[in-house]
């Protein structure tokens, strides 16, 4: 076996760790890919920051649902749902999309449905497009809530159904004490309802029915 003299072997070995690190370099400096394509991706969250780190948007399962965030700072707040949550530019929450579905030990069902709201800056929920069937609570439709900074929410308008199945649109005082009620019930009866602060029927008005 022929050895080489320590000299030759020593350019040799130069040489190619100049070759190495010049690779290495080249491939650093390359611009990192901006976009890329994939057919199906499986995640169990997705982050979306602004350049300076700032969350602005969750999407998760349940189990990686984050609690209440106020300016970047998370504090624990159970949620039986997955889905979308949303940030302000101070990274506070400020609304999402939940939805969830599931039986309890006995077999009854819990958490179905689904909720879109948005929320006022520093403040609780101004919106919410809601459905919710299960055990405890029956209801679809669209909710106006006011809710000032630093005072209690109110709901003030609903479009939608309850418990009882009827349609109805309630008009509510600053107070959320209902005032105004049309409704039509299952069994098709319509009727408008005014009421008090104190939620007394101070008029009514129904349909004539035909003799």
């Amino acid at each position: 076996m022929r050895i080489f003299n320590s000299q030759r072997f020593l350019a040799i070995y130069s040489g190619l760790l100049t070759l190495v690190l010049c690779a290495a370099g080249l491939i650093a400096a390359a611009p990192r890919a901006k976009n890329a394509s994939f057919d199906e991706i499986d995640v169990q969250r997705i982050n979306v920051r602004e350049p300076d780190g700032t969350l602005r948007m969750v999407i998760c399962n349940h189990s990686r649902l984050p609690g209440s965030i106020v300016k970047g700072k998370e504090r624990a707040f159970d949620r039986p749902q997955a889905g979308m949550i949303f940030y302000n530019d101070e990274g506070t929450e400020n609304g999402g999309l939940i939805f969830g579905g599931r039986m309890n030990a006995k077999g009854e069902v819990v958490d179905s449905g689904g909720s879109l709201s948005f929320d006022r800056y520093g403040a609780s929920q101004i919106v919410q497009l809601i459905g919710v069937h299960d055990k405890e609570d029956k209801m679809a439709g669209l909710a106006v809530v006011d809710s000032p900074p630093g005072t209690g929410s109110h709901r003030r308008i609903w479009v939608g159904s309850g418990d009882d199945g009827a349609a109805k649109i309630e008009l509510r005082d600053a107070s959320g004490k209902k005032r105004i009620v049309m409704q039509v019930a299952q069994d098709g009866a319509a009727s408008l309802t005014f009421l008090d602060a104190t939620g007394k029927i101070v008029n009514q008005m129904v349909p004539a029915k035909n003799e």
